[in-house]
């Protein structure tokens, strides 16, 4: 009788897990944010490529959402220095199959 394996669908990455200081907490989130803004600027480049009239609303709108998520996490990473404060961060990223 031959048994048939069910495929994986789904996927975690525990990424970030952990107690850190305000700096080394700034550090992490500041280069996950830096390659999310770069993933963005690449495909819209490539989107525009040629095009220079396209407008790419939806990417420009995701950078600018990443780029003020980078200013707010710089005002409560300073916050967390001048009290002195460490930061429990945890980042698992779920990766599920779709049709």
């Amino acid at each position: 009788m031959e048994t048939l394996v069910k495929p994986k669908t789904t996927q975690k990455i525990d990424l970030i897990n952990g107690v850190f200081t305000a700096s080394e907490a700034s550090d992490i989130i500041n280069s996950v944010l830096k390659v999310k803004i770069n993933f963005h600027k690449i495909s819209r480049l490539s989107i525009t490529e040629g095009n220079d009239k396209e407008e790419c609303i939806y990417d420009n709108k995701r950078i600018n959402e990443l780029i003020n998520e980078q200013h707010i996490a710089k005002e409560f990473f300073s916050q967390a220095r001048l009290n002195g404060k460490k930061l429990k961060m945890r980042s698992v990223i779920q990766i599920e199959m779709e049709d």
